[in-house]
């Protein structure tokens, strides 16, 4: 597993300010972008590439995946 130690989370700008749907990313690291979410700080993160994560944020703009 990566070391996410050094990792700077931002909240997704999407995410609500009630609690729900709340997404963090950090994308400081060396070759990986990583997302969890904040409810869970401690809970697992999701490791993408750079271009895995771009190819996804693509996708969700293009609508390709329903979301």
């Amino acid at each position: 597993m990566d070391d996410l130690r050094d990792a700077l989370w931002r909240k997704s700008s999407y995410s609500g300010g009630d609690g729900g749907n709340c997404v963090e990313v950090a994308s400081n690291l060396p070759g990986i972008v990583a997302v969890r979410d904040s409810k869970n700080l401690a809970g697992p993160a999701l490791v993408f590439t750079p271009g895995e994560w771009s190819a996804f944020l693509s996708e969700v703009k293009d609508g390709a995946l329903g979301v």
